[in-house]
């Protein structure tokens, strides 16, 4: 795994704690730093902020192009890498729109059901598709 998939899956983990447990990310993202082995990566606590910073906008964009799907209807973990590869993919230009998607769908498919790759990637395509007129 390199390091950027790891960081990607250690922001999955902060983001998917503060949800569960109904807390604030940035606290959360402290507690993981002080108290766990884990490393958390700059770019960890970069997409961290980011999904924070933008989570209005990343919510918004998921309901709209989920075709009837809403956010409490998806599983948390697939919720999760969705606001992560959203981010990646609109608001992070470092990041190819490829990978973006390859790598939220990847988390998924290591982490939550069998069908989640294929809603993941396909929501996330969309996106992508439309990412033009939706940050013009």
């Amino acid at each position: 795994m390199n390091s950027r998939t790891k960081a990607r899956l250690r922001a999955l983990e902060v983001l998917f704690e503060a949800e569960q447990r109904n807390d604030d990310i940035m606290d959360v993202l402290v507690r993981r730093r002080m108290y766990t082995s884990a490393q958390i990566s700059a770019y960890s606590e970069q997409m961290v902020r980011g999904v924070r910073d933008h989570d209005e906008e990343i919510r918004e964009y998921i309901e709209t192009y989920s075709q009837g799907w809403t956010m409490d209807r998806m599983p948390s973990v697939d919720r999760v890498a969705l606001r992560l590869g959203t981010w990646e993919l609109l608001f992070n230009d470092d990041v190819p729109d490829p990978v973006a998607i390859s790598e939220a769908t990847g988390l998924v498919r290591t982490l939550s059901t069998d069908d989640s790759p294929k809603f993941v990637n396909g929501l996330l395509d969309r996106l992508r598709q439309v990412k033009s007129t939706l940050l013009a």
